[in-house]
């Protein structure tokens, strides 16, 4: 895939997950210049912190023509999600529904809060577009990754810098399947094994057990999701290839 946007430059919010892996390369098939922010909230999984530099240098060394646009990365603390509280995602729980309908791996304001951290850090470098891996079509039903949330604030953050930011979220729209079909057209083969193998999902931060689908338990939502992902895009490559 050829840049659309061959002028901008974009800061992508880049977790170390399967999603936000994705979306680095999205990016980089489309701006002219990336940068990366990742969250340190005290997150439980944070083998996906661990992941991030591995992903970033297999990517420079396989794609080189991606490497040439690859910019400085940038972690922040956001400790002060960790501090708030009960979530499955920074305290040691049992996952479960909660009272209200949403999964206790709900963190309210996450979202929120790292879109604003990255449009002042994107105000900062001379960034004009945020880019992060949220979707509605497979996701938990977390509120602040719906299209309209993000769509808002895109117009908050904006008035709120006083110049125009972007808000992109390629898999909006797409499920898992499609998310690993978009890895395998914007670098064949050789980026699904990138993040099959290196990228993090897994909400146990299992890094102990490789699966067709990458490591994990195989077992919390994160994983099943994956690993369903990973299997219906298997058929429909199957598929597509004997057609």
């Amino acid at each position: 895939m050829k840049p659309h946007t061959p002028h901008r430059r974009a800061l992508v919010l880049f977790s170390g997950g399967q999603d936000s892996a994705t979306c680095l390369a999205w990016a980089l098939d489309r701006f002219a210049f990336v940068e990366t922010v990742g969250f340190d909230y005290g997150q439980r999984n944070h083998a996906e912190l661990q992941c991030r530099q591995t992903l970033k240098d297999k990517l420079c060394q396989r794609f080189p023509h991606w490497a040439e646009r690859l910019g400085q990365d940038h972690v922040l603390d956001a400790h002060v999600l960790a501090q708030i509280g009960g979530s499955a995602m920074t305290e040691s729980m049992t996952i479960a529904m909660q009272e209200d309908g949403l999964p206790n791996t709900f963190v309210p304001g996450r979202n929120l809060l790292f879109f604003t951290l990255a449009g002042a850090l994107a105000y900062r470098r001379g960034l004009d577009t945020l880019v992060g891996g949220m979707s509605e079509t497979d996701y938990s039903g977390y509120p602040d990754c719906r299209d309209n949330t993000l769509k808002a604030l895109q117009v908050a953050l904006s008035l709120g810098i006083e110049r125009p930011l972007t808000v992109e979220t390629p898999l909006m729209w797409l499920d898992k399947a499609d998310t690993w079909e978009l890895a395998h057209q914007l670098g064949s083969d050789a980026l699904v094994q990138l993040i099959r193998e290196d990228s993090h999902t897994c909400y146990q931060n299992n890094r102990e057990t490789l699966h067709d689908w990458g490591y994990g338990c195989g077992q919390c939502p994160a994983c099943e999701l994956r690993a369903k992902g990973y299997a219906d895009w298997r058929i429909q490559d199957r598929t597509a290839r004997r057609s």
